[in-house]
């Protein structure tokens, strides 16, 4: 049975999402702050974190931090009413792999989380397939193992989610690839709903691989198509 934290302040929260979690299969541990949903974080082995932001003792964007140090490919799933673009932004700096408002909808909050739990799945039932796997086009160097990538022999730590987009990005080099494509590859659905959030996770990507990510030379925008990844300096037929 897979194993889940939540980790939220307020009771009638933290008791909803522990009981239709349960009911949905799920063995639910909580945390009532962020220095308890921490400890518990790195003490035990969880499948997926849904982490509120606005918590006692340490916040949820600290909390996240913490845990990408010691457990990187860990699924986070923030829960919080901060829902502002900016707070998203930090949210996804801060290493979580995705992001829903409150109010929310139940169901939505179930079916991000088996997308998570079923995307790590793959990844740790691939590892040892994956483990010797270098992937390179120009500069850049894709190892799946580490979740790294090396641009000029640098190395650069990526969240799994970003990780995610670039292998993809990778798989169809060259080629435009649409949002559809890159919210199912990477998050298993599509909604329209979600493009932004892909924006924001493909703008940290930029910031981490791009010399200056408002010119990209890797990752460039495909006008009312998605995005494209070519070789650096090769931006025709966008």
């Amino acid at each position: 049975m897979q194993k889940l934290l939540v980790a939220d302040d307020d009771n009638e929260i933290r008791e909803l999402l522990e009981f239709d979690l349960s009911h949905s299969g799920y063995s639910v541990d909580t945390a009532k702050d962020g220095e308890e949903a921490l400890q518990k974080a790195l003490t035990n082995n969880y499948d997926l974190i849904l982490l509120d932001v606005m918590m006692p003792k340490m916040n949820g964007f600290d909390v996240c931090k913490n845990i990408r140090l010691s457990k990187p490919d860990l699924p986070i799933l923030m829960l919080t009413a901060k829902g502002t673009i900016t707070d998203k932004t930090e949210g996804f700096n801060s290493g979580a792999d995705d992001y829903i408002v409150k109010p929310f909808d139940i169901q939505e909050v179930l079916l991000r989380v088996r997308a998570l739990v079923r995307r790590s799945s793959i990844d740790k039932s691939t590892n040892n397939n994956l483990s010797r796997e270098i992937l390179k086009i120009g500069d850049i160097e894709l190892f799946p193992d580490s979740l790294e990538t090396q641009i000029k022999n640098k190395k650069i730590k990526l969240t799994p989610t970003e990780f995610e987009i670039l292998y993809c990005l990778m798989q169809h080099f060259n080629n435009a690839v649409s949002l559809a494509v890159l919210l199912n590859e990477v998050w298993g659905y599509n909604s329209d709903d979600d493009v932004r959030m892909l924006r924001v996770h493909v703008g940290g990507l930029r910031q981490k691989i791009e010399h200056n990510p408002k010119i990209p030379e890797y990752l460039h925008t495909v006008t009312n198509v998605g995005y494209k990844l070519t070789p650096c300096g090769d931006s025709s037929d966008l």
